[in-house]
């Protein structure tokens, strides 16, 4: 099973927050990992605002911050093209997305379609769920 993480199942691996023992289930079974490359961005500023917010402390976010980047050459992660830009813009506008959620579902999308092969696509936003359930992708239940 190829997995893709949007940045909210992404951050779920590295700070304990509701559904990621979830995620890290899902992880488990995947054969591989995917996410876009902006879902680096997003997670080392979910991961400072965290410890900003003292919900980590200096060690916790040291060490997060430690695993993250280990981690991050594993998945594969999916750049952010002209096709994928102007297939986000084309989601925004048919299933009421933000920017970033339309570009991890452009993202998974592209993907799907390059491997031809199935993604079980994961997040923690019941919009792009949907939408991402309407475009075809499996989520994980």
């Amino acid at each position: 099973m190829i997995l893709y993480l949007d940045t909210s199942s992404l951050v779920k691996l590295y700070v304990e927050e509701e559904g990621s023992q979830a995620v890290r289930s899902q992880v488990s079974k995947a054969t591989a990992v995917a996410t876009s490359t902006i879902a680096h961005v997003e997670a080392r500023a979910a991961f400072a605002r965290k410890h900003r917010e003292g919900g980590l402390s200096e060690e916790e976010y040291d060490h997060v911050l430690g695993h993250f980047r280990q981690d991050w050459a594993a998945y594969l992660a999916i750049d952010v093209s002209d096709a994928i830009v102007t297939l986000a813009g084309d989601l925004t506008e048919r299933h009421d997305l933000r920017g970033f959620d339309a570009i991890h579902l452009a993202s998974a999308l592209a993907l799907r379609d390059k491997l031809q092969s199935s993604i079980v696509f994961s997040c923690a936003d019941e919009r792009l769920t949907a939408a991402a359930e309407a475009q075809g992708l499996r989520i994980p239940h």
